[in-house]
């Protein structure tokens, strides 16, 4: 049974850090490309960074240079440090697991999202 476990989010001033992590298990780790994708309320959901296990990375443009994705393939887990936090950045952010490598069918795994809200 796959499961993803997101952690650390929570509330903070503009200007201010946070560092996500999502704790994989019940899939294989290598095989999949993780990202963050994050939803405000009355918008739909978009993604904002994902790294693949060869290392690839891509961000959405509104967070370049202040957010990093990284992956740590001992501990099956992926982080996103996110500086600069702005109250546009508010919202739930969900961890995803798209199986891209490997055997078998394509799997696409969703964690439960944790709340991100950047007061101004």
């Amino acid at each position: 049974q796959a499961q993803l476990v997101e952690s650390g989010g929570g509330l903070v001033q503009a200007g201010g850090s946070l560092r996500l992590s999502c704790a994989a298990s019940g899939i294989v780790f290598s095989r999949n490309t993780m990202g963050w994708y994050r939803q405000a309320p009355g918008k739909q959901r978009e993604l904002v960074a994902r790294i693949t296990h060869g290392g690839v990375i891509v961000y959405v443009d509104s967070v370049k240079g202040r957010f990093t994705i990284s992956r740590d393939s001992a501990k099956n887990t992926v982080y996103l440090q996110m500086n600069s936090l702005r109250p546009e950045d508010t919202a739930v952010y969900y961890c995803n697991a798209l199986k891209t490598l490997g055997p078998g069918p394509r799997s696409d795994y969703w964690g439960q999202g944790t709340q991100v809200t950047v007061s101004s």
